[in-house]
């Protein structure tokens, strides 16, 4: 026993050196301040104008969401992640459901990343015909990711603090170009709610759409071991980094819908941010619009090759994790090359899906199948904080109660609301893993997971 307990002691460990604010800061630059910018113009248009007021739901419902995410981590402080919290306090099959629905988010990350690329390229270049720049980014990303490069931590920095540049003076354009218009109380108050256009039905649809600004704020619960006091931190961080999302987002999309107020009328809805940037940028000097516009852009452009190279690398690693795992044919997914150590057929199988949905669905069809799998992991994690908090424990507190109901509630509306195309195409997706899953375990009676693999 004692060698075994020196052993255990000398076991290196990760060391708890992240405070408040770093997992904060973290959890802004993992969404990026840019989040709202590329949905901008699909949701303008789902929503008949109110992008702020989607954005702004979107936000209630991440933070219940925030709250459960905090509340499980401080159960499982090494789990960190939605089906690990489902699967433990609920069934193993409804776990397995949903790691399932969460792969579907890594698989349709890289796909909406290359079709808005090639979008944003193509402001660039129009003469170049969107195959072709959907071939060059889907392979762009394969190759990069195939070779195993890897962007530092100073590099993330550099480009966050970029962003941060291009963020600001696109605020300072709008703010210098509305000082210039007549704008009544009426016009002000029109991104919240217009009545000409308003439909509650077209709001909701819009805030499923709009939730994307906020996909990524649960990868905070997943540094719970490296976290002083995760207890108390994680939960906190996740809600300041969903309210800071939630309020800046609210705040450039309102700026943007004061400058552009004609939602019909973007020439690309895809990129409609960036024509809003171009027509504030007028009011700075002249020829500054066309600036802004290419600043902005090349922004945009940047950030989301980011997150489609990290998208396919993060859904390449949770493949290997469940093929070397068994969940999913080991031959093929939990194989690495033997000279650069990485799992080349995942990458691969995942460029080549990237290739193919970037010219079977739109951006707006591929974020919401996107969604589709976040809501729900975010419905579960707030069964997960009601089954544990209230169902298990002996003390009843109404705030086990309400809030995760509400949450769980909020997010199963929204989850409702999405198009129905995408809902068609999720349930394709989690009926084919739910057979694989139960005829791979005989019935869920044998232990299966879905296990993240660090990079």
């Amino acid at each position: 026993m004692p060698a075994e307990n020196s052993s255990a002691a000398a076991r290196p460990a990760l060391a708890r050196v992240l405070g408040l604010w770093s997992l904060v800061i973290y959890g802004i630059v993992l969404i990026q301040p840019t989040a709202p910018m590329s949905p901008f113009g699909v949701v303008s248009v789902e929503a008949r104008g109110h992008v702020v007021t989607a954005i702004l739901i979107g936000m209630v419902a991440m933070l219940f969401t925030a709250f459960a995410y905090g509340r499980m981590a401080a159960v499982y402080p090494s789990a960190g992640s939605a089906y690990a919290y489902v699967g433990k306090e609920l069934h193993p099959a409804l776990g397995y459901a949903t790691g399932w629905s969460m792969l579907f988010d890594y698989v349709m990350n890289p796909i909406i990343c290359v079709i808005i690329c090639s979008k944003l390229a193509q402001n660039y270049l129009p003469q170049v015909p969107y195959p072709l720049f959907a071939v060059f980014f889907a392979v762009l990303f394969t190759g990069l990711n195939l070779r195993g490069i890897k962007a530092s931590a100073r590099t993330n920095a550099v480009i966050a603090i970029g962003l941060g540049v291009v963020l600001v003076l696109f605020c300072v354009a709008c703010f210098r170009y509305l000082f210039g218009q007549h704008l009544d109380g009426a016009a002000l108050t029109r991104p919240f709610y217009d009545p000409a256009t308003f439909s509650w039905r077209a709001v909701s649809s819009g805030t499923a759409l709009a939730v994307l600004t906020y996909i990524g704020f649960d990868g905070i619960s997943t540094l719970s071991e490296e976290a002083k006091n995760p207890r108390r931190n994680i939960l906190l961080a996740t809600v300041i980094v969903c309210l800071f999302t939630g309020i800046f987002g609210a705040l450039q999309v309102y700026l943007a819908q004061l400058v552009w107020p004609d939602w019909k009328s973007y020439p690309s809805v895809e990129t409609a941010i960036v024509y809003v940037a171009g027509r504030a940028g007028e009011a700075i000097a002249k020829g500054a619009g066309a600036v802004l516009f290419a600043g902005l852009n090349f922004a945009l452009l940047v950030a989301n090759m980011g997150s489609g190279m990290g998208a396919q690398l993060g859904a390449s690693r949770l493949l290997y994790g469940m093929g070397r795992d068994d969940a999913i044919p080991r031959g093929f997914f939990g194989k690495v090359t033997a000279k650069t150590h990485i799992p080349a057929n995942n990458i691969l199988l995942v460029g080549g899906l990237a290739l193919l949905g970037a010219f079977l669905v739109d951006y707006q069809l591929g974020a919401e199948m996107l969604n589709f799998g976040a809501f729900i992991a975010f419905m579960g994690v707030n069964l997960a904080w009601f089954v544990h908090y209230w169902l298990r424990q002996p003390e009843k507190k109404v705030m086990n109660l309400v809030p995760p109901l509400l949450g769980f509630l909020i997010c199963l509306y929204l989850w409702l609301s999405l198009r129905t195309p995408a809902k068609i195409a999720g349930f394709v997706w989690l009926t084919t893993g739910v057979l694989y899953g139960a005829w791979k375990t005989q019935g869920f009676r044998k232990p299966i997971e879905f296990r993240e693999v660090a990079e």
